[in-house]
């Protein structure tokens, strides 16, 4: 394998970032296409950030931030995080006791890292499936997780949803739905409602999935929940910081649903040019995907390469040569290896579906005649 460890992810997203500040400094931020559907942003104007001092700035951005953040993710009150995964973190350090159960719910496994690697962390007994039929709440259970939109973007059912919500009300178990990319994907797209509004307890966003703001976590929810959270999320740190309070605030002020709407009429297209010539790529809400077992099926070359790291170089290569930017390329470890061509990015909506095609065609031609070849794979991730 090329890519074996957790290290080896930190590095991997190193030498990624190091070819996309190469290709800004020299062809310009142009150059570079982020098709991640996390490429986020910070709005804001100069008064605005004139105002982002430790203390200043909470007092003025917070409580606007409450009014537009109840909007958009319904709820009792607002908490903003460092990021998603610190909100899931802080709501399992407040909520799970030792030896108690965590059951999880999801449209497709496995989940985000974040839920079970937190409640390793506390001592709970973490289960999680993708089949309803299978599903239950087991006694001596202090938590029920629900992820509205996977990382791959697979959407739960929204029956489904309220099924799990009213098992575990009726036995007195508060509801935490991870809605990173759902609390945009499921309600303007599929026009589920917003998981608060569901019965929900708890629910948190990444506030740049899908939506122009910053790398962070929003969470919403039962008002005396958020506040036994904030306790966590005071004591260690995960809180956000004013700059990033500010960017959510704005970030949500400009969330446009038709982008995400004119992205599924789009995906179509992308799509049939790719089924011409490949048999393993997938549509998702947004964009097109393939999972690095569809990778393994469209590779007509012997080699040692796991699946993963054949999406890892695919990926290397589309930043490379084309200024492509893919989740694999620069995620965190953990995260899934599928690479998504999302179509609602600002930078989507600038490239021609044909001239994309073409690039992904090349890239995986590169990537066949490559894959023989390991320590050329390997230079093609870690070497910049």
């Amino acid at each position: 394998m090329i890519v074996d460890s957790s290290l080896d992810e930190v590095k991997k997203r190193e030498n990624a970032l190091l070819i996309i500040k190469d290709k800004v400094e020299n062809d310009g931020r142009s150059s570079l296409f982020d098709l991640t559907g996390l490429s986020g942003g910070f709005i804001a104007t100069p008064s605005e950030i004139n105002l982002l001092e430790t203390y200043v700035g909470p007092a003025i951005f917070e409580e606007e931030l409450q009014s537009v953040g109840k909007e958009h993710m319904g709820g009792d009150k607002i908490l903003p995080l460092n990021r998603t995964s610190s909100g899931i973190l802080a709501t399992i350090l407040a909520l799970v006791a030792k030896d108690t159960n965590v059951v999880h719910y999801l449209a497709e496994l496995p989940a985000h890292p974040s839920i079970p690697r937190s409640c390793k962390l506390v001592g709970a007994n973490y289960s999680e499936t993708d089949d309803f039929n299978e599903f239950s709440i087991p006694d001596n259970t202090s938590l029920v997780v629900v992820t509205g939109s996977t990382m791959d973007h697979k959407v739960i059912d929204e029956d489904e949803f309220k099924k799990v919500i009213e098992m575990a009300h009726e036995k007195n178990i508060p509801v935490m739905v991870d809605d990173a990319s759902g609390a945009r994907l499921r309600t303007v797209v599929f026009n589920q409602a917003k998981a608060c509004d569901l019965g929900a307890d708890i629910a948190i966003t990444s506030t740049d999935k899908l939506m122009p703001g910053p790398r962070g976590g929003l969470m919403a929810g039962r008002e005396e929940l958020i506040d036994e959270i904030k306790v966590k999320v005071n004591q260690f740190g995960l809180e956000a910081q004013p700059p990033l309070v500010l960017a959510m605030l704005n970030g949500i002020k400009n969330f446009n649903g038709d982008n995400l709407i004119n992205s599924f009429e789009r995906k179509d297209e992308l799509f049939d040019l790719l089924k011409e010539n490949f048999n393993n790529f997938e549509m998702t809400p947004t964009g097109v995907m393939i999972s690095p077992e569809g990778l393994r099926n469209e590779i007509n070359a012997d080699h040692n390469l796991s699946d993963n790291d054949l999406a890892f170089v695919f990926s290397f290569i589309l930043l490379r040569d084309y200024g492509i930017i893919t989740i694999p390329a620069v995620s965190m470890p953990g995260a899934s290896a599928t690479i998504r061509f999302d179509l609602s990015t600002t930078d989507a909506f600038k490239l021609d579906l044909n001239d994309l095609y073409k690039k992904i065609e090349s890239s995986f031609k590169k990537l066949q005649d490559a894959v023989s070849n390991e320590d050329e794979c390997r230079e093609i991730v870690f070497s910049f």
